[in-house]
């Protein structure tokens, strides 16, 4: 229940509260003047006037208090899709420089995350971070496969082993498609999740 509707429900019960005092007064001071009734009905209708008037200028100022809540929840997520943009974009730029600058939007994703908490912003942060995680351990998965592969390629031709040579040549062709499908598998998401973005959606 909100601060308005308790303050409503409050005032309601002081005025059944009110009304009902009044009625028993009236029961049991039937010997008073009637001037005296008279002042006394205008201090309980001047008293609920007050109360009335206090209740409204409440309501004026948490109405107030709202829109100005509501503006800067609205600069706030303006603020941070401006935010995803950027990082989305430097993702797709570090392709481009041999993925020196992935370390940039991921710090970024990082410094910003928690300002998204409770939105569907949020979702594109724990996107961004989890894409940038898993590609890097499955491009290092690859990177080492090859590496073995290589190494084993090497020593095949130290012992002069055509079955080690081949098999070292498909597991270095292993590692490599282990390295492009985590390229591919990386670029997607991160157009993916920027087209989500653009259309004001979050991510799973």
């Amino acid at each position: 229940m909100s601060l308005i509707e308790k303050r409503l429900v409050w005032h309601n019960q002081t005025v059944i509260s009110h009304y009902q005092t009044e009625i028993l007064m009236m029961d049991h001071s039937t010997d008073q003047k009637p001037d005296e009734r008279v002042k006394h009905h205008t201090k309980t209708a001047d008293r609920r006037d007050r109360d009335s008037i206090d209740t409204m200028a409440d309501y004026e100022v948490e109405v107030a208090q709202r829109g100005q809540n509501s503006m800067m929840s609205d600069n706030k997520r303006r603020s941070l899709i401006t935010y995803n943009h950027i990082t989305y974009f430097l993702y797709v730029i570090s392709y481009f420089t041999a993925g020196l600058l992935w370390i940039v939007p991921i710090v970024m994703n990082y410094a910003k995350r928690h300002d998204a908490d409770g939105s569907w912003l949020a979702t594109h942060f724990d996107w961004q971070i989890k894409t940038f995680w898993y590609s890097i351990v499955w491009f290092f998965l690859g990177f080492l496969i090859i590496t073995f592969a290589l190494g084993g390629f090497g020593v095949s031709m130290l012992a002069d082993s055509g079955n080690v040579a081949i098999g070292s040549v498909l597991l270095a062709g292993f590692g490599l498609l282990v390295m492009i499908f985590t390229f591919v598998w990386h670029l997607y998401r991160i157009i993916r999740g920027w087209i989500a973005l653009t259309d004001g959606r979050p991510v799973p």
